[in-house]
């Protein structure tokens, strides 16, 4: 539970100052005292009172740092007050010392301090106006005409000080608030944004496994499906299976070592471009999965950011997976365009197509959004449906967008643009979404 601040009738918790604001506060009532003592013996002398006020002023003299000492040496825990019993007894002295000499009255400013520093203030206030008037009755008990300056001077020292200490403790009291709250707010922030980060790890993951280990588990599926079929009539074709979903499996392994390290795809290793790394996806997809891809690229390549490379090339190959699994097609091919502004890799298939907007796995041409189907004509299936939400989602950390176009008879072509950032100017960054 959080606490803004002591409670308005306790003291502030100790601070580094404190310490000395008790050694200002004992020096000036040690000063206070040594000049009234002083005061008192040069005018009663021979007073048979003296003995007894040169007592009580020596114990005074003892009582009130001992008294300070002994509070601060183990400062109270926050929200608890000093004990009172150092004050009580100092406050006692003084009281008969001022009962006994009137002249001893002008110690009780420090004793103001104290007292406020040191009860609560639903005590504190009743103790310094009691403290107030015995100064009053002290004043009006010296021999003489009674000074009306001196009458009054008391109670507007006391209610100035009891009014500034009240305000500063209130600010004081503020201040802390504030500052837990601002401690609060910074822990939840941290903790935001290791949230934040462990999301956007968990979708990386997911993204990188669908791209990768799960299109690759398909195409091994496949193959050996295939060679199953074909094992007693054509070994050598179900062999020849088996040695490509081996080389399969071993890619998958490779990609896999690299994005649990956060490396780059094996295809953009040891400085290939995208658009090599597309004619071999192109070429190896045409070769093991029997659907004829091509290649083509389209203007003058321009470098592209390592990440944004990545993506374009996982949503390639996301795509080339669904036209493989759902779309019924004869022939694909990839386009990579740079367009100037903006570069835009064009994934075409002659597929059965589907409605845009409608049915099980139709899209809305547009904008990259937060969601979407699985996939141009992906059926509704128990474990799929991540691929185009991650084609978004990879473009949204470079803000780019999606397009999907379709129709029933007439294939699809998927289409991812990332824009080019103006000369002197950075790219967009890819942990922004």
């Amino acid at each position: 539970m959080h606490h803004p601040g002591p409670p308005p009738d306790h003291p502030a918790s100790p601070d580094p100052d404190a310490r000395w604001l008790a050694v200002l506060l004992d020096s000036a009532f040690l000063l206070l005292l040594a000049t009234s003592l002083s005061r008192y013996l040069s005018h009663h002398p021979d007073n048979p009172r003296v003995p007894w006020v040169l007592g009580l002023s020596i114990a005074l003299a003892v009582a009130q740092p001992v008294g300070s000492w002994l509070a601060h040496r183990r400062p109270p825990a926050p929200g608890r007050r000093r004990s009172p019993w150092p004050l009580a007894v100092v406050t006692v002295l003084w009281v008969i010392l001022v009962l006994l000499a009137p002249s001893f009255s002008w110690c009780a400013v420090p004793l103001v301090y104290t007292a406020l520093r040191t009860l609560p203030i639903r005590a504190a206030v009743p103790l310094v106006a009691a403290l107030t008037l015995l100064v009053v009755v002290g004043e009006i008990r010296l021999p003489g005409p009674v000074d009306s300056n001196l009458v009054l001077l008391p109670p507007a020292v006391a209610a100035l000080a009891t009014g500034v200490f009240l305000y500063m403790e209130r600010q004081a009291a503020r201040q802390r608030a504030l500052i837990a709250d601002l401690v609060r707010t910074r822990r939840e922030l941290a903790a935001t944004e290791r949230r934040e980060g462990t999301l956007a790890e968990r979708e990386r993951l997911a993204m990188e496994i669908h791209d990768t280990l799960a299109q690759g588990l398909s195409s091994q599926q496949m193959l050996l499906q295939a060679a199953d079929r074909t094992w007693d009539g054509d070994p050598v074709t179900a062999r020849t299976h088996v040695r490509t979903a081996a080389e399969v499996a071993a890619r998958n392994l490779a990609e896999a070592r690299r994005f649990v390290h956060d490396l780059a795809p094996a295809e953009l290793a040891d400085g290939r471009t995208l658009g090599g790394a597309l004619r071999s996806l192109a070429g190896r997809e045409s070769a093991e999965s029997g659907l004829p891809v091509r290649f083509h690229l389209d203007g003058t390549p321009v470098p592209l950011p390592a990440a944004a490379q990545a993506a374009l090339l996982r949503i390639a190959q996301g795509a080339l997976a669904n036209v493989r699994e759902h779309a019924g097609a004869s022939a694909a091919a990839l386009t990579l365009s740079f367009l100037g502004d903006q570069v835009v890799l064009d994934i075409a298939d002659d597929g059965r197509g589907f409605t845009a907007g409608g049915g099980p796995g139709g899209t809305p041409s547009g904008p990259a959004g937060p969601a979407g189907p699985s996939g141009p004509t992906a059926p509704s299936a128990p474990g799929r449906g991540h691929g185009l939400p991650a084609m978004r989602a990879r473009l949204r950390r470079f803000g780019g967008t999606l397009t999907v176009e379709s129709a029933p008879g007439e294939g699809t072509v998927v289409s991812a643009a990332i824009p080019l950032a103006p000369a002197g100017r950075r790219p967009p960054s890819p942990d922004r979404p």
